[in-house]
């Protein structure tokens, strides 16, 4: 297993993904050139060195709890605005959710753990099985945990449910389930959270989808308005060793209502219009990157604080042995910036977020190899 550093620079065009070698730890890629595309100047790592990288924590916590649940799918960060109540979370803290169970059946998983800021795992919720709780997981600032469930009887994709949307409580209780026939396998959301009101977009491994939920929110729970299908035709079935090969991956810019989705079976991501307004699907969206080179199977996808996008690779597509378990960073205009890996097997790269907190912004990884949240912290200076 390996671990790499990863920081920002101010500069809003240099790149979010860095490599250093830490002692303990060894680096399997050459030295590679940094270019800081501001100013046109690249900062060479000389082999032994670490000059070119600023010292950042890292830390690399166990996602399993006590009931053996592994394959951590799902990364949300508790932020400063969620209500906590009385509860045991804190802000900062990061939660994960499980998709498999202690025999590795896929799709059966019951638990989301909290991870504190020190890297200590504890159990958060556990519910009732099957579940199969999936990367589709967020926050709402009333004191909400929303996540999709897809589960299966066996752990193939030949028993898989359309499975739902849960809401828990900031106690870690489920206090409602959402199921309708737009819900057909929720795969990612992203979650926009308005207080009051909320967007979620799934993505659907059952029919190759992208939905949009609308929302009132109370400190009762949430009232679903509206459901309206925003994007179709990405390409989806069932595989024997990812599950699911669909989109997956969701992030969504408020600012220019335009919803990326990440499909591992087109192996590109993609850009769907007015997403937040729009009434009918937009299909496949626009294509704004599409890599065989350093895209093996597009999954998660967040976005960094430097604007650009990072996505995971499931190697379930296009796979490449010499770049397993890899997270890619472009811009949004389809532009290769930097690459990490966060296991030297395939397979391992899944859920991934990005959370500022005042001057301090935090980069989490899952690596389902290992059932284990690697977690950066990211340099502002």
């Amino acid at each position: 297993m390996r671990i790499y550093e990863s920081i920002i620079q101010s500069e809003m065009d240099a790149p979010i993904l860095r490599r250093r070698t830490i002692s303990g730890w060894r680096m399997t890629l050459t030295a590679m050139a940094i270019l800081a595309s501001t100013t046109g100047v690249c900062l060479a790592q000389r082999p032994g060195s670490d000059d070119a990288f600023l010292p950042s924590p890292v830390i690399s916590t166990s996602t399993v709890p006590t009931n053996g649940d592994v394959n951590p799918y799902g990364v949300a960060f508790v932020p400063n605005n969620f209500q906590t109540g009385s509860g045991p979370l804190l802000h900062g803290d990061i939660l994960v959710s499980n998709y498999n169970n202690s025999a590795n059946l896929q799709g059966t998983g019951t638990t989301i753990v909290r991870i504190s800021k020190t890297g200590k795992t504890s159990l958060f919720f556990q519910g009732t099985a099957p579940l199969g709780l999936s990367t589709a997981l967020g926050t709402l600032q009333y004191g909400f945990i929303v996540v999709g469930n897809s589960p299966t009887v066996d752990g193939t994709s030949a028993t898989a449910g359309r499975g739902s949307l849960l809401v828990i409580n900031n106690q870690g209780k489920l206090i409602q389930r959402f199921v309708n026939d737009s819900i057909q396998g929720p795969w990612d959301m992203a979650l926009v959270d308005n207080g009051d009101s909320a967007i979620a977009f799934l993505s659907n491994a059952l029919d190759g989808t992208v939905v949009r939920l609308n929302f009132s929110v109370t400190s009762k729970g949430l009232t679903l308005l509206s459901q309206t299908r925003v994007a179709s035709g990405y390409v989806h079935h069932g595989d024997p060793v990812t599950l699911f090969v669909s989109p997956t991956g969701l992030v969504y810019d408020q600012r220019r209502d335009v919803l990326y989705v990440a499909s591992a079976g087109d192996n590109a991501v993609f850009a769907v219009g007015e997403a937040a307004s729009r009434q009918s699907s937009d299909g496949l969206g626009t294509i704004i990157y599409q890599d065989n080179v350093h895209l093996h199977g597009a999954l998660g996808l967040a976005i960094a604080p430097n604007g650009h996008l990072l996505v995971s690779n499931s190697d379930g597509v296009n796979a490449d042995p010499s770049q397993p378990s890899e997270i890619v960073e472009f811009t949004t205009d389809g532009t290769f910036v930097k690459e990490l890996s966060v296991d030297p097997s395939g397979g391992g790269s899944f859920g991934l977020a990005v959370r500022s907190f005042g001057d301090t912004s935090i980069f989490a990884a899952v690596d389902d190899n290992t059932s284990t949240l690697l977690i950066w912290t990211l340099n502002m200076d």
